[in-house]
């Protein structure tokens, strides 16, 4: 019983900073929680094979470590429509879809995470740096996490995947080198809650309300980017992203959209909600912004209500 209590005490401490180990991983916030159940399972499992030689936690992140592997030997390297091609120069040009098998990047609600259990990692929680990661190997995305996120030695991260401290090294090396030719640049992090930044939220939710262009065009940095999941097609620069917005997207004029703030991947982020019929507002989806202190250079949408639910927001907004 005593054992029993000591790893449901572990699961219940590093929950958090699991599941965004898994998320780091998946690229999907959906298959980390899926990730994350299928390890505690394995850990009960064999909790009483457990030998004591490494930590409980060292523990724990081999096998939430190898049980995303396993998944990810069956499944395809996700994306952002930015990462499908050039941006598209024309804003009256049709959407395109995703062609098949396609599987996008998943943002992950902050309020499925306790910014505790992750700091001084927060920024490898934002959505570029995610995408980045698609493009590694597997094997050398939970090496670069393990050694460079979550600060494994090389011992403890050869454990975790039975491998050899010099297979991590090397590993490593060019895992480090790929992500310094696609990774965002971190010096340039957004801050949720910092007040120069939360005013600049402020304003392009009140913007979008008001189907405001001039209101909107103060907000956006020149060189902004504007792309929404589930498409192939995105825009770059000012101009062509003001002219979609307001001709594709705010075309029902103001009142047509509300906005919640909120955050996702440790960066400010807002929940859409749409007019319905009857004055009332459903969600629609959330939206996640890359924003500096010259204006919102990323926005980032995904049409999925339940992304709203779990960033503790209702469905549902009276007229």
């Amino acid at each position: 019983m005593a054992d029993d209590e000591v790893l449901l005490r572990e699961l219940e401490r590093l929950h958090h900073e699991l599941l965004a180990h898994c998320y780091r991983m998946m690229g999907s916030v959906d298959e980390a929680e899926d990730m994350l159940q299928e390890t505690s399972l394995r850990a009960w499992k064999s909790y009483q094979n457990f030998d004591g030689r490494a930590s409980v936690r060292v523990w724990l992140y081999r096998i939430a470590t190898n049980t995303c592997l396993t998944a990810l030997k069956h499944r395809s390297r996700r994306f952002l429509p930015s990462g499908l091609g050039a941006p598209t120069d024309d804003p009256d040009a049709p959407v395109r879809e995703l062609g098949a098998g396609v599987r996008m990047v998943q943002p992950i609600p902050q309020a499925l995470l306790d910014p505790a259990a992750i700091v001084g990692s927060r920024e490898t929680l934002r959505l570029g740096v995610i995408a980045s990661l698609q493009h590694l190997p597997v094997s050398q995305r939970a090496v670069l996490i393990l050694r460079d996120v979550l600060s494994f030695s090389a011992a403890e991260t050869a454990e975790v995947l039975e491998t050899t401290t010099t297979a991590v090294k090397s590993s490593l090396q060019r895992a480090r080198g790929k992500m310094a030719e696609v990774a965002p640049r971190l010096d340039e992090v957004s801050e949720p809650n910092d007040p120069v930044l939360s005013d600049l939220l402020d304003r392009y939710i009140a913007a979008i309300e008001a189907s405001d262009a001039a209101a909107l065009a103060e907000v956006l940095h020149h060189d902004a980017v504007l792309q929404a999941a589930g498409t192939s097609t995105w825009f770059a620069g000012l101009k062509t992203c003001l002219r979609f917005l307001m001709d594709r997207v705010l075309v029902d004029g103001p009142g047509s959209w509300r906005m919640l703030p909120t955050a996702a991947n440790g960066q400010p982020a807002a929940a859409d909600y749409i007019r319905r019929s009857d004055g009332s507002y459903e969600a629609f989806g959330l939206v996640v912004l890359d924003i500096t202190y010259d204006g919102v250079r990323g926005i980032t949408s995904f049409a999925d209500p339940t992304l709203v639910e779990r960033s503790g927001l209702p469905l549902l907004l009276a007229r």
